[in-house]
């Protein structure tokens, strides 16, 4: 993407009061774009942090300041990015015009890049570099529940678009709060090695505790390795009734994600 020096982008993540390491993954993403001097200027902007939604809407001079693109840093449309960005950053479709001379453009989640799915190739090869794929199944892991419908359809989607590569043995979609649930992966899978990636945007409690818990190597991990959280990560293989289980971080920590973030602002119209 060309520099656009009257162009700025906002990234949107959702927070948290209680996790920090949740809004890092996209204040690390914004970072890496400001390194790449691609925008006049790079902000983020929480729904459960400081800067909040609505003070992103006065975070760019509009006398500097012409077109604005914002992108959800969010797995999947859903609630949050249909719902609660377009009103507290008061938008009103892909584009809007403003009183005072700024255009903003508002893309998809990044969770909807079709490079998605070479990061969670990508991801699962780096975590278990030397074990071979067609002995291996690999698992991505959403929360699931009605509340958070769309996030399982994702996690539906990227499972079947790595399936049809051909390149594991079984690829599953697998949840936290319904089915099929991750803690059957023992019936769901047979092959000798699996892989498990948490399709999330962030780590935290569900990735530090709950799912190891669900997988059955919660008492390998303990509550200092789980408040370290990557030590998690580290400790692979886990070896459970003699098979290999192979345990990564969430997706989203992925520095590539940044390059997703751009893409899906060029796509949108902002900084072409």
């Amino acid at each position: 993407m060309a520099q656009k020096t009257d162009s700025a982008l906002l990234i949107v993540g959702h927070g948290s009061t209680v996790n920090p390491d949740s809004s890092a993954p996209t204040l690390a993403h914004a970072e890496e774009i400001r390194r790449q001097n691609i925008f006049a200027d790079v902000q983020c902007a929480f729904w459960k942090e400081e800067p909040s939604l609505r003070d992103a809407r006065f975070l760019f001079d509009p006398r500097a300041i012409h077109e604005v693109c914002v992108v959800p840093n969010f797995i999947s449309e859903g609630y949050f990015t249909q719902t609660v960005i377009p009103r507290e950053l008061e938008l009103n479709g892909k584009v809007t015009r403003r009183s005072d001379g700024q255009t903003w453009f508002y893309a998809e989640p990044v969770g909807n890049h079709p490079l998605m799915t070479d990061l969670l190739v990508q991801r699962a090869r780096e975590i278990a570099p030397t074990i071979p794929e067609s002995a291996t199944s690999l698992l991505i892991v959403a929360h699931g529940t009605d509340m958070n419908e769309n996030s399982a359809v994702a996690a539906k989607r990227e499972a079947e678009k790595i399936r049809a590569l051909g390149r594991y043995a079984n690829v599953l979609n697998v949840y936290m709060e319904e089915f099929p649930m991750v803690s059957d992966w023992r019936v769901l899978t047979s092959t000798p090695n699996v892989v498990v990636v948490p399709f999330f945007i962030s780590d935290g409690l569900h990735s530090y505790e709950d799912i190891p818990v669900l997988l059955g190597i919660g008492d390998q991990v303990s509550p200092a390795a789980s408040r370290k959280g990557s030590d998690v990560f580290r400790r692979v293989p886990y070896r459970i009734d003699d098979r290999a289980l192979f345990y990564a971080s969430s997706i989203g920590t992925d520095p590539r994600v940044a390059d997703i973030i751009v893409e899906q602002a060029a796509a949108v119209g902002g900084g072409e």
